[in-house]
């Protein structure tokens, strides 16, 4: 398929997309109300009936769906890109795990509560960063950041990083803090806030350019290290650049939305299949895609037990196994050079 016109395609649903979504919730606002909400505050004139509503919780929940998607999505096409699996995603380093720890640890003893309403996100931020630092140690001390060691480090540290976070639940004394834990780590966008939203959009949108500078060298790594080295790629250099990136962006993303999964597996698979394997047309269709999606996915969540949401992760998970099993059905699908 041709990348201008798709990427065109998926700008303008995301821009229509984000509208629509302020429209849904548990309370049900008319689509010129919310229109006319937004060109309010747009314009500086008296805020009308809904702008609370519309303007401080769901036109920051709607950019914060988008910004996440948006960075899962070019966190997995870059993590796949790092380890030469099309069955990586971004939290394969363990950093979702360790994420897990920080945010079980805030949750179930108080740590951090003088940070407040971040409390949570702060315990999560340092577990990520602290099991990307593990992984990091483990793999260089092996023998350096090879895709193997990389992906048998992440996996090996996630299930122990995850038998640490049950353990903390076991040993809480509120009963209520595994019902706490599980919401988190399946993921919610419900919390955010314009406060919150724009060091995880200003770092997709940061780390995602960044890459697409480096399309070319992603390209020759996608090819196999030995074809990188030939082209005078900088191999070492490149995967650790590549990885404190990905640690930093996934880091940030799971301390403000928790773990939803799904979103950095399948997106970059679908937009490969669109346009192909380049890492120039892949990045951008893979954010604008992954930021539609995790938008409608929010919506879903919003919408199925309404008043209630249902976790982001349990919703990928319904709509992404079956989507990533056509997708794996498609014949002429491409990974790097292998079919």
């Amino acid at each position: 398929m041709p990348f201008v016109p798709l990427a065109v395609g998926l700008l303008l649903a995301a821009t229509l997309s984000a509208v629509a979504s302020l429209a849904f919730g548990s309370e049900r606002i008319p689509l010129g109300e919310v229109v006319a909400a937004v060109v309010d505050r747009l314009q500086g004139d008296a805020p009308g009936k809904w702008d609370v509503i519309v303007w401080e919780l769901r036109v920051p929940r709607a950019l914060m769906a988008l910004a996440v998607g948006a960075g899962l999505a070019v966190a997995g096409a870059g993590m796949q890109t790092l380890v030469r699996n099309p069955l990586a995603d971004p939290f394969l380093l363990g950093i979702s795990s360790g994420a897990s720890v920080g945010a079980t640890a805030a949750i179930t003893t108080g740590a951090l509560a003088g940070l407040g309403a971040y409390a949570v996100s702060g315990g999560a931020l340092l577990g990520a960063v602290g099991s990307a630092l593990l992984v990091w140690l483990v793999a260089t001390a092996q023998g350096g950041l090879t895709p193997i060691r990389l992906v048998l480090s992440g996996v090996v540290l996630s299930s122990g990083l995850s038998a640490i976070a049950s353990f903390l639940v076991f040993m809480s004394d509120d009963p209520r803090a595994a019902d706490s834990v599980m919401f988190w780590m399946l993921g919610s966008v419900g919390g955010a806030s314009w406060e919150k939203l724009w060091l995880p959009a200003a770092l997709s949108l940061v780390l995602g350019l960044g890459m697409l500078a480096l399309h070319r060298w992603l390209d020759a790594l996608a090819a196999g290290p030995e074809t990188a080295a030939a082209l005078g790629v900088n191999v070492a250099a490149l995967r650790t650049t590549l990885f404190v990136a990905l640690a930093v962006l996934v880091g940030i993303l799971v301390a403000v939305s928790g773990g939803i999964g799904f979103v950095g597996l399948i997106v970059p698979h679908a937009a490969r299949l669109l346009v192909g394997a380049r890492h120039r047309v892949v990045l951008p269709v893979a954010a604008l895609a992954g930021g539609v999606f995790l938008l409608w996915v929010d919506v879903l969540a919003r919408l199925v037990a309404r008043p209630q949401e249902i976790p982001l992760g349990v919703v990928t998970g319904v709509v992404g196994a079956p989507l990533f099993l056509l997708l794996l059905g498609r014949g002429q699908y491409r990974f790097g050079g292998d079919r």
